[in-house]
C-alpha cells in the first residue's frame, strides 16, 4: 500500500514510535506472551495499557498508523489499530489488514479499536464469517460481540440474523475461531430478554446434537446465558427501560 507522510502529530514519526516502543519494552512480560500463542519474531512485550497511554499522546494519525502497521511489528500494529482514523480507512485498507492479521490479540484490537466504527463493519460481518482464514473469520464474529455491547442502540433483529451466522460458524473446530463465535453468542445473549431466549435456544441445540466444536460452544454459551445470574440481569435491565416508557 502507498501512503505519503512521514511526520505523525507533532514530535511523532515511525521510527519515533518504534523507539518509544522499545523503551517501553519489557522481557518478562514478552516471555509471558509465548504462552499466549502469539508469535515472538516481531513482537517487543509492550503491555496494551502502555500501548494505549502512547496512542492517546499521539492522537489520530491515519498516515503514521498504516505505516505502524506495514512495520510488521506486533505492538506497533496494535498501536497502528488506536491512532487509525475510521472515517479515512478504505475498505480496501481494511480487507489488507485483516488478511494480515496473525494472532488474537491484533485481531480483538483492531476490531474494536477501528473496525468496528467505520462504515463496512456490517458488511464485513457476513462477508468474512464465511471467509476461510482463521483470523478473519474469527473478526466476523469478534465483531459481533463488540456490536453487541456497544451498539446500544441497534435493533434486535439485527441480532437474530447473527444467529444464523453464529450457528453457521459453529462448526469450525480451530481454536480462535470457536472462541470468538462462543464470545458472539454469549454477548447476543446477555443483550435482551428475547435475544436471550433465542442464544439459549441455539447454544442449548449446538451443545446437545452438535458437532465437537459445536458442543465446546453450546456447553459454555448455554452455562452463562441460562444462569440465574444473567436472568435476573435482564429481567432488572427491562424493567428499568419499561418505567421509562
Amino acid at each position: 500500500m502507498n501512503h505519503s507522510g512521514g511526520m505523525g502529530a507533532g514530535k511523532w514519526n515511525l521510527e519515533a514510535v518504534l523507539s518509544q516502543l522499545r523503551k517501553l519494552s519489557k522481557r518478562e512480560y514478552r516471555d509471558g506472551m509465548a504462552g499466549f500463542g502469539i508469535k515472538m519474531d516481531r513482537t517487543l512485550g509492550v503491555p496494551v495499557p502502555d500501548i494505549r497511554k502512547l496512542a492517546k499522546i499521539i492522537g489520530t494519525d491515519h498516515v503514521l498508523s498504516l505505516e505502524l502497521w506495514d512495520s510488521g511489528i506486533h505492538e506497533a500494529r496494535i498501536l497502528s489499530s488506536m491512532t487509525a482514523d475510521p472515517a479515512k480507512i478504505t475498505e480496501e485498507e481494511m480487507e489488507r489488514m485483516a488478511g494480515e492479521i496473525d494472532s488474537w490479540d491484533i485481531c480483538d484490537n483492531i476490531c474494536g479499536e477501528l473496525f468496528l466504527k467505520t462504515p463496512f463493519a456490517e458488511r464485513k460481518i457476513t462477508e468474512w464469517s464465511r471467509r476461510e482464514e482463521e483470523f478473519v473469520k474469527r473478526a466476523a464474529f469478534v465483531l459481533i460481540a463488540y456490536f453487541a455491547v456497544h451498539r446500544k442502540n441497534m435493533d434486535d433483529e439485527q441480532f437474530i440474523q447473527y444467529l444464523d451466522l453464529i450457528k453457521e460458524g459453529a462448526n469450525d473446530d480451530r481454536n480462535y475461531v470457536k472462541k470468538g463465535v462462543d464470545w458472539a453468542l454469549r454477548q447476543i445473549g446477555k443483550r435482551s430478554l428475547k435475544l436471550n431466549r433465542l442464544a439459549v435456544e441455539v447454544a442449548k441445540a449446538l451443545k446437545d446434537s452438535g458437532s465437537g466444536p459445536e458442543k465446546w460452544i453450546g456447553s459454555r454459551s448455554y452455562r452463562e446465558l441460562a444462569s440465574q445470574r444473567v436472568q435476573e440481569r435482564l429481567k432488572a435491565k427491562q424493567e428499568k427501560k419499561l418505567k421509562h416508557i
